[in-house]
């Protein structure tokens, strides 16, 4: 049996994620681990070996922002299926500034620290049969990859552990 432990702020409005669930009752929770896989990660790596680092640059960024589109379409598509959908903003603008029902936080940031709480996630997903791992550090590879616990509480938001 293994759970999440999750800090709680010590100031500002003291929270922690858990403050999103209830305890009186059965709750919801989406995870996700998405990727672009390891072709981007191989190519992005070939051009910095060879000296290329202009194209290199260019390469990783895209390989970021795609991973991070992947992560924001996985999220919306969770959104549609738990029937929040049709409270996006309207106005890309603003939808891309989190104006959605919910909130996506990844280990390693404030709300979850715990960058060994990836295994939980591994343990209950096993994102290895589309070719991810962890490692040591609990960084996920190949690197154009990330991992979220979806809260889809309507006053969820990101916070700082302090």
């Amino acid at each position: 049996d293994k759970s999440f432990i999750f800090p709680r702020q010590s100031q500002q409005e003291n929270l922690c994620l858990t403050d999103y669930f209830r305890s009186s009752q059965a709750n919801t929770v989406a995870f996700q681990i998405v990727s672009i896989g390891a072709k981007a990660a191989e190519f992005v790596s070939s051009l910095y070996q060879a000296g290329k680092f202009d194209e290199y640059l260019y390469h990783y960024g895209l390989a970021t922002e795609a991973t991070e589109a992947l992560a924001e379409y996985a999220h919306a598509r969770i959104r549609q299926e738990l029937g929040f959908a049709a409270e996006d903003h309207k106005d890309y603008s603003k939808l891309i500034k989190t104006n959605y029902h919910g909130m996506r936080y990844s280990f390693g940031y404030p709300a979850c620290p715990n960058l060994e709480d990836q295994q939980i996630l591994f343990d209950l997903l096993k994102p290895e049969r589309i070719g991810l791992e962890l490692s040591e550090e609990f960084q996920i590879h190949p690197e154009h990859s990330t991992s979220a616990i979806v809260v889809h509480h309507p006053d969820a938001k990101y916070f700082n552990i302090r």
